[in-house]
């Protein structure tokens, strides 16, 4: 006797999954593969109202374009890899941020490798995962590892460094961090303040350290005592605690604390102590966070124009990327200090 038996593919059997193709977008939208290749390459010889019956049958069927056909066409992938390092970071997070703003608007994407280690094994590693995903440029931002002689990156790979190469070995965008600091140390000293004592951010930041030789060439050109460096996390809560250490000093006057999150922490301590801001010791910051006006008291800060960063960035890289090697290989964005209500003059018996 003859039974029927159902049979059943094994897993390994079944066919890969087929994404749609041109043809199948072009049949939804009722046009020609040719006009589909259009407008996945982004060319300009379609009229709106037939560009997005295409963008709309592609996002209904799910259509992802050949990257690399699309390349052979145009030259390009339209794509950018950005290597960060410490994203928590508000710099950080929001230059990528503007990075990524920016290459929208030149019709490209972003892809983001976070790294923690500061290693040249690290960098090299995240560049080659880059380089597989066919990116045509990719952004390096606020990396001491440039610092280093041995490390090379890849010189088929446009590389632009935003606020990391000192030996300038890159076309690069430099947050003059320095003039920052400067301004601010400055402005205290004018204020009356004998010396500022600093809350520097992670030994191992690029941006925190040159924040922080600033912060001591200033005062010894000033001929103004050098107090020890306190160290924070670029954290409120670093801050904070090291704000209840400053509060037992009442040597300290005035505090520069090297971004905005660390001078939050340490106003809440020295409230918290009994100590006035700007009244027995001023506090500034650096960042210029979009909260710093609104703070108690508004901060005294250094702003960063992030979003000129971001446009920087993009600009060089399309320099390489598209062969122009006649411009500049520096962008230089100079910050701007702030004063707000949160620095004033010592009090009087604790004046130069």
């Amino acid at each position: 006797m003859v039974t029927d038996r159902k049979t059943t593919k094994s897993p390994r059997s079944r066919p890969a999954r087929q994404w749609p193709s041109m043809a199948d977008v072009a049949t939804m939208a009722g046009v020609s593969s040719q006009t589909v290749s259009r407008v996945a390459n982004n060319r300009e010889n379609v009229d709106e109202n037939t560009r997005e019956k295409v963008l709309s049958a592609m996002q209904e069927l799910g259509y992802r374009p050949n990257t690399a056909a699309r390349a052979l066409v145009t030259g390009r992938f339209g794509a950018l890899g950005v290597v960060s390092f410490d994203v928590g970071a508000h710099g950080n997070a929001r230059t990528l941020a503007a990075i990524a703003d920016a290459a929208h608007e030149a019709d490209f994407s972003v892809n983001f490798m976070g790294v923690r280690a500061q290693t040249e094994a690290a960098v090299r590693r995240a560049f080659q995962h880059l380089m597989l995903q066919s990116v045509d440029g990719i952004v390096l931002v606020e990396s001491q590892m440039l610092d280093t002689p041995s490390l090379r990156l890849p010189p088929s790979m446009p590389v632009v460094v935003a606020d990391g190469d000192t030996g300038h070995r890159y076309p690069h965008v430099d947050f003059d961090q320095a003039h920052g600091a400067h301004s601010v140390v400055s402005h205290l000293l004018g204020l009356g303040h004998r010396t500022v004592w600093h809350l520097a951010g992670p030994r191992d930041s690029f941006a925190a350290r040159r924040r922080a030789e600033s912060w001591q060439r200033t005062l010894t050109a000033a001929g103004a005592p050098v107090p020890p460096v306190l160290y924070g996390d670029w954290s409120a809560e670093s801050g904070y605690r090291a704000g209840l250490g400053i509060a037992r000093r009442r040597e300290v006057t005035a505090v520069f604390a090297a971004n905005d999150q660390m001078a939050l922490g340490v106003l809440r301590a020295l409230r918290e102590s009994g100590r006035d801001v700007p009244g027995d010791i001023s506090v500034a910051g650096f960042d210029d966070i979009a909260e710093a006006a609104y703070l108690h008291p508004p901060l005294t800060t250094v702003h960063q124009d992030f979003e000129v960063v971001g446009r920087h960035c993009v600009s060089l890289l399309l320099d390489q990327i598209e062969g122009r090697t006649d411009g500049p290989r520096r962008r230089a964005v100079e910050p701007v200090l702030v004063v707000r209500s949160s620095t004033a003059p010592p009090p009087p018996h604790t004046s130069a």
